[in-house]
């Protein structure tokens, strides 16, 4: 299965900047998407923004213009940019993979633990 670790989380000031990033490892495994989603006490996990192994990203109206989403797909690695943060971004983000089993046509879906972003002054 694909092991997912997340870093770079902490606490910013409102208007700061942080950078989150996310590595994958395992084998028998071929990642097709990767991204970013979030949660807020009491509230539903909601997609931050995705990036598919072309490149091609979608990122949430919310953050659009201030987050930007890359990725190395040499180091099956993913990567959130955050700039211009505001207190409700504040939020448990989690690093996710859509992947296809080497072998097979089964796909899977994986996720990080998890990592604390806090946006206050």
């Amino acid at each position: 299965q694909v092991q997912l670790v997340e870093s770079g989380g902490g606490l910013v000031q409102p208007g700061g900047s942080l950078r989150l990033s996310c590595a994958a490892s395992g084998s028998g495994f071929s990642i097709t998407v990767m991204g970013w989603y979030r949660q807020a006490p009491g509230k539903q996990r909601e997609l931050v923004a995705t990036i598919t192994s072309g490149g091609i990203t979608n990122v949430a109206v919310s953050v659009k213009g201030r987050f930007t989403i890359s990725r190395d797909n040499a180091k099956n690695a993913v990567y959130l940019q955050m700039g211009s943060l505001k207190p409700e971004d504040t939020a448990v983000y989690y690093c996710n993979a859509e992947s296809v089993i080497l072998g097979s046509w089964r796909r899977a879906n994986d996720w990080g633990q998890g990592t604390q972003v806090t946006v206050s002054s």
